[in-house]
């Protein structure tokens, strides 16, 4: 590196409490150093923003600072600015893209000889083009350690997709990279985020297409809130919300989201993924656990459209026994906890219920309701419980052979996300409970509710289960 290099790019050295009154930190003018107040004890965080259509730094980058420096406090966070290289027309901003990304490692380099700043202490944090700047730099960087940590925010997809690793952010550009990609949805064959993985974790909130808020119904919301800025906001809207689930899980770090490694959505969304053995789970954001990995991970959650963004995950597997015809019924569920109730939440039956077969969903909850008290299913139609009409059969003997439509249930276990805690209903022959439609009649009758409630009797990892009637009591 050659100190009559003069970079295109600038960088501003960020100050609590001043959102827009930043520093130059000028690469190989060492007295920057002293007026900026870099502190070559503490990390360096640098930000890099995106392409943009007019020419103008965006609020964000501002927002992410300060969440940085209220948050972490002893750090050094610095903003790229390479707004003359980024304000071009797409394809000319997507090849500015090295040349920024060789500013950034001058920058680096020029720390590491004049301060001796450790550079595993560098965090490199790129959203859109940026993402890619930020590898473009930890490749070119040819110091005597790695590039610390770099975080790709919905890196760009157009010019970048399927790509070699060497023209894009790929693993190899810092010891540890993740990425969060939340616009990945295809327009004529193209999308505005990288569909690809391109860290050792990438996070795809929602499944990483497009994120619930950004509706064109949103649109009003925003254009009152933002004047005409609204229409590019909600442009924007499902690619920047990967920055706005960053600055989350560092202004609610008691609520932390947690991504699961699945094969693909759909598997995630059937329910058959919330496992955190051997690191295949973990949070999204700041506090992610730097875990290298052979292959890239993709990690599948949902989110809320709104901060605090996380949502609460459960696995909920249940078990049908005996089941000759084939029925899709209308069952909702419904969890009680230490703290609240839930909602009842559908559960949808693609190819029906026969058989003896195990179905396992994928529940989330808003809110954290607590520790797990009790579950609810519910049966909504014209039903009654088969343990009250079993109990009738002693009284009414001719009716004792009689078939009737139903579901007897076996084992249920329920798996929280975020803890591991696994609850058991040990449902054995003598436990199995069955739900059974009433019978058909001549005149109308009004739909009757069936809930059967499983009573958590001892605490967590393993819970017993016990079913409740309608009116409490412990059948």
């Amino acid at each position: 590196m050659k100190k009559s290099y003069v970079p295109q790019s600038a960088f501003r050295m960020y100050s609590e409490g001043s959102l827009k009154d930043t520093c130059a930190l000028q690469p190989y003018v060492p007295r920057t150093l002293h007026s900026c107040r870099f502190n070559a004890s503490n990390p360096l965080i640098i930000i890099i923003h995106g392409w943009t259509v007019d020419g103008r730094m965006e609020s964000w980058v501002y927002e992410l600072a300060a969440a940085l420096k209220s948050t972490l406090r002893d750090v050094n966070v610095v903003i790229c600015d390479w707004l003359t290289l980024a304000h071009r027309h797409y394809p000319t901003a997507a090849q500015n893209t090295r040349v920024a990304g060789r500013d950034v490692a001058h920058l680096l380099q020029w720390l590491e000889e004049s301060s001796r700043f450790p550079t595993d202490k560098v965090h490199l944090i790129g959203y859109c083009l940026g993402a890619h700047i930020s590898g473009f730099a930890g490749s070119y960087f040819t110091g005597t350690r790695t590039i610390g940590r770099i975080t790709g925010l919905d890196p760009t997809g157009p010019l970048f997709e399927g790509m070699s690793h060497t023209e894009r952010l790929s693993p190899d550009d810092a010891k540890f990279v993740d990425a969060i990609h939340t616009f990945t949805q295809q327009h004529m064959g193209l999308s505005m985020g990288i569909q690809q993985p391109v860290g050792h974790f990438d996070f795809y909130p929602n499944g990483g297409a497009f994120q619930p808020g950004c509706e064109i119904s949103t649109l009003f919301s925003h254009l009152s809130q933002y004047g005409l800025g609204g229409f590019q906001k909600s442009v924007k809207c499902s690619h920047e919300r990967a920055v706005h689930l960053f600055i989350d899980s560092l202004l609610n770090r008691d609520k932390q989201s947690t991504g699961y490694w699945c094969k693909d959505e759909s598997a995630f969304h059937r329910g058959v993924c919330l496992n955190c053995r051997k690191n295949r789970c973990n949070r999204l954001g700041y506090d992610i656990k730097r875990v290298k990995t052979r292959s890239s991970k993709k990690l599948y959650l949902n989110t809320r459209p709104y901060q605090p963004y996380k949502v609460y995950h459960y696995q909920l597997k249940i078990q049908f026994i005996n089941q000759v015809e084939t029925i899709k019924p209308s069952l909702t569920v419904s969890l009680t906890g230490t703290k609240a109730e839930s909602v009842k939440l559908p559960l949808t039956f693609a190819d029906g219920i026969s058989g003896n077969k195990t179905h396992t969903f994928l529940v989330t909850l808003d809110t954290d309701i607590g520790d797990l008290m009790l579950l609810k299913l519910h049966w909504a139609g014209r039903v009654v419980l088969a343990t009250v009409w079993n109990k009738m059969q002693n009284f009414i003997p001719w009716g004792r052979d009689r078939k009737r439509r139903g579901l007897t249930l076996g084992h249920i276990h329920i798996k929280t996300g975020d803890t591991q805690a696994k609850v058991l209903s040990l449902a054995g022959e003598d436990a199995a409970r069955s739900v059974r439609p009433s019978e058909s009649t001549p005149r109308a009758l009004p739909l009757l509710d069936t809930t059967l409630s499983f009573l958590l009797l001892t605490s967590h990892p393993f819970v017993t289960v016990g079913l409740i009637n309608r009116h409490g009591h412990l059948l």
